[in-house]
């Protein structure tokens, strides 16, 4: 893993165009979030890509950002004392906030892979995983999430709809647009296929 040498060509390309991906402006939102999140003891990472992914990457403060999003006595994921040293242990606490990430609600889809972080290889999926993260914060809004809320986007919420019977039985007798109309344009005055246009002068 730390031995990876510099790639060239076409994965030299493919790497540049993640990179441009990665958002320095949305790093200091989230940043903010996260110092607000767990406190200011968590501190703060050196500006930039390579600062944000080593703040990251023993995978100690993500677990505290996604146990400050759950009620005492039901934290997900198990925090030591100590910041993990070895690889594997950093890996595996990345792992746990990934798995306590999903329970919470983050689609797969929006969720970065264990190497995306720990190898700096596709910091920009981090982001939006943090994205996704608090934007479902902001949406559960059962009190837990801390910081402003206009940083992250609500996700739309399900709105049902109750009919009654006699509305349901109603909207039978309507003529969907999809159907066409008995309204409007009409063929009167229309010659048969083939036949020359009647010009009368």
């Amino acid at each position: 893993m730390a031995n990876k040498g510099p790639s060239y060509g076409m994965s030299r390309e493919v790497q540049s165009k993640i990179e441009k991906k990665y958002d320095e402006e949305l790093e200091e939102r989230l940043v903010e979030w996260i110092v607000m999140q767990c406190g200011p003891d968590v501190g703060r990472p050196d500006r930039g890509r390579l600062g944000f992914q080593v703040w990251l990457k023993n995978g100690v403060i993500l677990s505290k950002l996604v146990n400050s999003l759950y009620p005492d006595g039901s934290k997900p994921v198990k925090v030591p004392e100590n910041p993990p040293s070895m690889v594997f242990k950093q890996m595996e606490q990345v792992a746990q906030f990934l798995k306590a990430a999903e329970d919470y609600g983050v689609t797969k889809t929006d969720m970065f892979q264990t190497v995306d972080l720990f190898e700096g290889k596709d910091m920009a999926a981090v982001q939006r995983t943090l994205m996704a993260l608090g934007s479902l914060a902001v949406t559960k809004n059962d009190g837990h999430y801390r910081g402003d809320p206009n940083w992250f986007m609500k996700k739309a919420q399900e709105h049902k709809r109750e009919f009654t019977e006699s509305q349901l039985q109603e909207g039978k007798h309507v003529i969907g647009l999809q159907m066409g109309s008995n309204r409007g344009a009409s063929q009167a005055g229309m010659t048969g296929y083939g036949r020359p246009r009647q010009i009368i002068s």
